[in-house]
């Protein structure tokens, strides 16, 4: 596998932030960009015969993404956005309806998270905003760090993640911070969206600068077991940035994770013990299913692996350099969403091109998400597009 050149972290600033350390590595960076490599020139869309009919069936809005990334979460058939203006909403999504909207008292840097009955968000300035399920806000406390990730919301807790990798746990209830877990420091990090999934009741998966995977106690913050699922590699300290990218799954017993400059596996849930690993780079993240896992390279080509075994069943590079979303699952299609705002399905099954529908020029780099059977996608000035497959 060809693994990333500073050309491809820069490409990667570009859409998802720039890398995090020092003023000069980001200015080097910076001056690193993608139309100094002809292999990063976007792939022109080719016509196909679609196989799958894609209807629209209701459009939204919220306030735009500017230089942060919004991506809408899906709790049932309700769906929750948010803007960095401030801007949150729940929309109905079978029908399209608005079920309220707000608007907090700062400009937002992440958002949304929900149980389905609190809904947080995360300000500007590290100030991190509980509000109930009727839009109404019930607290906010500071997490004394910039939030770039989509708070996580459960099992009585709101959790926070800071850019330094800092996760800061509060009571659901009251607002009352818990604990504060962070791992170990590294020279350098991408700054990019690293999420956080809940493992039962009693436990949070999260991934880290430095390519670890993570159980902790949700109690207390402590770690039940880490993992690496990647080990730094290179010369330079940009070549050895190695973080895990996006969210974990949690599919049954197995969690699955992904690193930049490193690769994609599957875990013991319960232990951290490795299933399967695979060469691979990404800065988006990955999903998963029972059946498969899913992801998009930093070159913006699509793999399916069995979830089983790590097999690698097939490969997408029509659409190579689009800066693809990271994958969603819905039905028998993966869909994946690109920088002119285009939304295009794959087989599950081959990979191929099935369908393709367009959302609008301001692109969309936040995953689409499916609330029952419709698929929502959030694009960067804040419109939101609900497809149905017939």
């Amino acid at each position: 596998m060809r693994y990333p050149t500073k050309v491809s972290i820069a490409r990667a600033a570009q859409w998802l932030g720039s890398v995090v350390v020092t003023v000069s590595l980001a200015s080097v960076l910076a001056a690193c960009t993608s139309h100094e490599d002809p292999r990063r020139e976007p792939t022109p869309l080719s016509d196909f015969k679609p196989t799958l009919d894609v209807k629209p069936v209701w459009t939204s809005s919220v306030g735009k993404a500017g230089k942060y990334l919004f991506q809408p979460i899906a709790v049932g058939n309700d769906v929750y956005a948010a803007g960095q203006n401030g801007s949150v909403i729940k929309i109905d999504g079978a029908s399209g309806k608005t079920e309220w909207s707000v608007k907090v008292e700062d400009d937002l840097s992440a958002g949304v998270g929900s149980d389905g009955t609190l809904v947080a968000v995360g300000g500007l300035d590290g100030t991190v905003y509980v509000l109930g399920n009727d839009g109404k806000q019930l607290w906010k406390a500071n997490a004394s760090g910039e939030i770039v990730t989509p708070p996580l919301v459960g099992n009585g807790y709101v959790l926070v993640r800071t850019i330094d990798g800092r996760i800061t746990a509060f009571n659901a209830n009251t607002g009352e911070q818990k604990w504060s877990y962070r791992n170990r420091a590294v020279p350098l990090n991408l700054r990019t969206t690293v999420g956080m999934i809940f493992a039962g009741p009693t436990a949070v998966l999260a991934g880290f600068p430095g390519g670890a995977l993570a159980a902790l106690n949700l109690e207390t913050g402590d770690a039940y077991w880490q993992t690496p699922v990647s080990y730094p590699t290179g010369v330079t300290e940009v070549e050895r940035i190695n973080d895990v990218a996006g969210s974990p799954t949690l599919v049954g017993r197995e969690t699955c994770a992904v690193t930049f400059q490193g690769r994609i596996g599957c875990f013991e849930a319960e232990s951290g013990r490795p299933v399967w690993e695979q060469p691979f780079s990404s800065y988006g993240g990955l999903t998963a299913d029972q059946n498969v896992v899913v992801s998009t390279n930093d070159w913006s080509e699509v793999s399916l692996y069995d979830a089983a075994n790590g097999t690698r069943v097939w490969q997408n590079s029509a659409l190579k350099s689009r800066t693809l979303t990271v994958p969603t699952i819905i039905g028998n299609a993966i869909a994946v969403g690109d920088f002119e705002g285009y939304v295009h399905f794959l087989s599950r099954d081959s990979g191929v091109l099935v369908a393709r529908v367009k959302t609008n020029g301001s692109g969309v780099s936040a995953a689409p998400v499916v609330a029952g059977d419709t698929l929502v996608v959030q694009a960067r000035d804040g419109d939101l597009y609900a497809y149905r497959a017939q």
